[in-house]
């Protein structure tokens, strides 16, 4: 079975997320804005989620995780948690 390693950052607001990859993208760095930024308690880890398996996630999540790619900032991706800002950090089949 398919499994990934991926970061997240979780906010309220596509607005929120757009301005956060933004930061990203501009240079900042995905963990310091993770622990700063993001509603989810993996914010105290950088937001790294661990390894999980396909279908451990939400879908919304799967399709990001396993088909985009890797050591790029996805997002705003939209769950019913929020926004989030994805980074896959590695995967295997």
């Amino acid at each position: 079975m398919p499994t990934a390693t991926a970061r997240h950052i979780l906010v309220e607001s596509e607005q929120k997320c757009q301005e956060l990859k933004q930061q990203i993208e501009n240079g900042a760095d995905f963990g310091k804005i993770a622990e700063q930024h993001s509603q989810c308690p993996s914010s105290r880890s950088g937001g790294d989620l661990g390894e999980f398996s396909k279908g451990m996630m939400v879908p919304e999540f799967d399709k990001v995780v396993f088909s985009e790619e890797l050591h790029k900032v996805h997002g705003p991706v939209k769950t019913q948690f929020g926004y989030h800002l994805l980074e896959v950090t590695s995967r295997k089949d």
